[in-house]
């Protein structure tokens, strides 16, 4: 997956501001077609300290918002269930991402 928003800046620089409170996050946006649904994740967001981590997450759930309830039965599931992440600031996978980029230096 592609992470968005640490562009220009170094592991270290990324691990200080870790440090600080900075988090990579995900969004998930649903798309109905009929009697198909698809509920997918967006590429890691990186949020720096201080930063709204809804804000960013806004254009996947007008994305669900509008385009994701028109399938059945699981279109209007997982829209609300896609809103209802969003709203909360996405799923924080800061845990799964900074050890990986860790190890990836040892190596």
């Amino acid at each position: 997956m592609k992470i968005t928003g640490i562009e220009g800046l170094s592991d270290a620089q990324i691990h200080a501001e870790v440090q600080q409170g900075a988090k990579f996050v995900i969004y998930q946006y649903c798309i109905s077609i009929v009697i198909l649904t698809f509920k997918r994740p967006s590429d890691i967001n990186f949020i720096r300290p201080g930063q709204s981590a809804v804000t960013p997450g806004l254009g996947f759930t007008l994305m669900s918002a509008l385009l994701g309830w028109w399938g059945i039965p699981w279109g209007p599931i997982y829209t609300v269930q896609s809103i209802w992440m969003n709203s909360k600031g996405g799923r924080d996978v800061t845990g799964q991402i900074v050890p990986s980029a860790a190890r990836s230096q040892a190596q």
